[in-house]
């Protein structure tokens, strides 16, 4: 069971580091359903998989100037802040409550990677805007929140806010969503930890490593593709998951909880 890890841990990093997220919609689903963690444990151990695949990632799209760094510490102030009062809300909900409440922010992620990835400005190079204070907090602590209560990193929401709402060309949205992955992601860790989530160290490592080394993979093809077709094949890939969880937890049972 633990080899499943290897192949699956590729992907995933591939899409965190072609697409600067997306990392824990695939991570969660392949904790719970293929290594077989429960919800609450899954959730954690995302944040640490996601995490280590994003700080990979950014440190190499760093190297050619993509990130915008004042907008990304702006923006993962206010997410660390709303991520640890919502980690207290993730052990007071069921699991399957989760999955359900997670479906249709999916949704919401992918039809929003599709229209951006549609957009003009998509395939612009421009430097690193500076948006309204105000827009920033507002979206960083959206972000807080859903990475504390769902145990995601957030990139499939902060792609599509940095590009859509906060005027950031799409290749600077992919490198600065890796940073901001990275610092909330610890943030939120330290939150699931401090409230006392459980960990399988085990599982987590053995999904992490290949997630890393995808990551790194991940930002060579995002370089030498085109990257409408990245992000459109990521909001595809994204509904699909969010279909098949909302399908598995109505119909066939849901989630493991043991």
């Amino acid at each position: 069971m633990i080899l499943l890890a290897i192949p699956f841990g590729l992907a995933i990093g591939l899409i965190v580091g072609a697409v600067g997220g997306g990392g824990a919609i695939l991570a969660l689903p392949v904790l719970i359903y293929v290594l077989g963690e429960p919800v609450t444990p899954a959730s954690t151990a995302s944040l640490i998989v996601v995490a280590l695949a994003a700080a990979v990632g950014a440190g190499s799209l760093a190297r050619h100037g993509q990130v915008c760094w004042r907008l990304a510490f702006t923006f993962a102030a206010p997410a660390a802040a709303a991520s640890l009062p919502a980690a207290l809300a993730n052990e007071a909900v069921s699991g399957a409550l989760l999955i359900l409440a997670f479906v249709p922010i999916m949704l919401l992620a992918a039809a929003a990677t599709w229209r951006r990835a549609g957009s003009d400005a998509a395939g612009e190079e421009r430097d690193c805007p500076s948006p309204a204070l105000g827009r920033v907090l507002v979206a960083g602590t959206t972000v807080g929140v859903l990475t504390g209560f769902f145990g995601v990193g957030g990139g499939f929401v902060i792609v599509p806010v940095l590009s859509l709402w906060l005027g950031v060309t799409f290749r600077h949205a992919v490198a600065t969503s890796l940073v901001i992955i990275s610092l909330t992601g610890v943030a939120a860790l330290a939150s699931h930890l401090v409230v006392g989530a459980g960990l399988d160290l085990s599982v987590t490592a053995a999904l992490a490593v290949p997630t890393a080394v995808g990551a790194l993979a991940g930002t060579v093809v995002a370089r030498r593709l085109p990257q409408q077709a990245l992000a459109r094949g990521f909001a595809v890939l994204v509904a699909v998951v969010a279909v098949a969880l909302l399908v598995d937890t109505l119909a066939l049972g849901g989630p493991p909880t043991g």
